[in-house]
């Protein structure tokens, strides 16, 4: 079975943590992995750096630029996280835009993904009916679960339809927004969260975007198998050394 489809069998609200890979420095990608994972982080979402980051607010658009300043690259995360699994357990998604892997080649990328224990992938560009029609029998070969995003602006059907062609979980992003910490969520968003939660998705959803402290954390779980941190994380590594990473852990989760 899939770590990702282990993980959500826990009986546990998970904490899912994003970081861009080769950010602050190019050789920190395995060590903040390492770190997340001994300070009991259930889920790694690594993020492979682009140029051009429509859905990701200025935190991660400037981790992403100073990666790619590093020198970070598709060939060098896969030689990164080469032996990655000699060392780590929980799942490893990759999140990324298409491009890239479409400029690798999306059955070498897949390939490689299942060659050095990858999980799943988030690919926030990639149309679900392209994926459906073009690259899902790539993904299932090579065990590879990709997770789609909605939003509270997603119709019900289209919501069902990701639902259908879905095996891990669905990523619910908390508004309409680009990524970026939030103190807290309103009426609107909680409503969204219970609106998804009373359709009764055979996918358990996690909730990312906006979610920066324990409150957030509680917020977006209550109604959800989970919430992802992005920018909050990568604002405390960006501030903090990488031997701080418990302390950023115990405020979500303790």
């Amino acid at each position: 079975m899939n770590r990702i489809n282990q993980k959500l069998q826990e009986d546990k609200k998970l904490l899912s943590i994003y970081f861009t890979a080769g950010y602050p420095n190019i050789d920190d990608t395995v060590t903040i992995i390492q770190n997340l994972e001994k300070n009991g982080v259930d889920m790694i979402e690594i993020g492979l750096p682009f140029s051009d980051p429509l859905a990701d607010g200025p935190t991660i658009q400037a981790s992403s630029t100073q990666a790619l300043k590093n020198g970070m690259t598709t060939e060098l995360l896969f030689k990164q996280l080469k032996n990655i699994r000699s060392s780590v357990k929980i799942p490893l998604i990759i999140m990324g835009y298409f491009n890239p892997i479409l400029q690798y080649g999306v059955e070498d990328f897949c390939k490689k993904c299942k060659e050095i224990g990858i999980d799943g992938l988030i690919i926030p560009d990639l149309p679900v009916d392209v994926y459906h029609e073009e690259y899902k029998s790539i993904f299932e070969k090579y065990d590879l679960i990709n997770v789609f995003l909605i939003t509270p602006q997603t119709s019900e059907e289209r919501i069902r339809y990701i639902d259908s062609i879905s095996n891990g979980f669905i990523y619910m992003v908390s508004s309409a927004s680009t990524t970026g910490a939030q103190t807290g969520f309103g009426d609107t968003q909680t409503n969204y969260f219970k609106r998804i939660n009373s359709m009764n998705l055979k996918n358990p959803q996690i909730v990312g975007f906006g979610i920066s402290n324990n409150k957030t954390f509680a917020q977006a779980t209550k109604y959800t198998k989970g919430a992802i941190i992005g920018s909050a994380f990568v604002k405390h590594i960006t501030n903090n050394k990488l031997n701080t990473i418990n302390t950023f852990v115990n405020t979500i989760i303790n």
